[in-house]
């Protein structure tokens, strides 16, 4: 399977994204996930009724997982690294890399998410916008 990097976002590690261990808590990084998911989907316009899609059309989430091989901490920064993987009819599989900015050339995290693009009027599954299909095709291969 190819995997083409598309995105990459960089946003701060917050004191309250710790819990009691002082580390990032494992619900913090499918926000950083999500995050870094969103902002690709502005830049391309393909999210939530965004300028390439009826108004209706929108990505849900159909699985989502994280394997945790470091732990995250305050201070520094968290880069996310987005990938997009060859796409099906309906759906593209999305793939996250988690580097501290303290420690860039070790992965801490790996992430993977399965989104399926809808129509909320017929509650049903619509082709993929073809930004996303030509971006998952001939992106950047990792």
């Amino acid at each position: 399977m190819n995997r083409y990097h598309v995105h990459t976002e960089r946003m701060p590690i917050r004191w309250g994204d710790m819990d009691a261990q002082r580390h990032v808590n494992n619900t913090v990084y499918f926000r950083y996930m999500e995050q870094a998911r969103i902002s690709f989907f502005d830049r391309y316009e393909v999210g939530g009724g965004g300028g390439q899609l009826p108004p209706d059309h929108s990505p849900v989430v159909i699985t989502a997982s994280c394997i945790y091989l470091r732990a995250l901490a305050y201070p520094g920064d968290v880069e996310i690294k987005l990938m997009l993987a060859d796409p099906g009819r309906t759906s593209v599989m999305t793939y996250y890399e988690m580097r501290p900015s303290y420690d860039p050339e070790v992965v801490y995290a790996e992430g993977e998410v399965k989104m399926v693009w809808i129509s909320k009027t017929l509650n049903k599954a619509v082709a993929l916008p073809a930004i996303i299909r030509s971006l998952a095709e001939s992106g950047v291969p990792v």
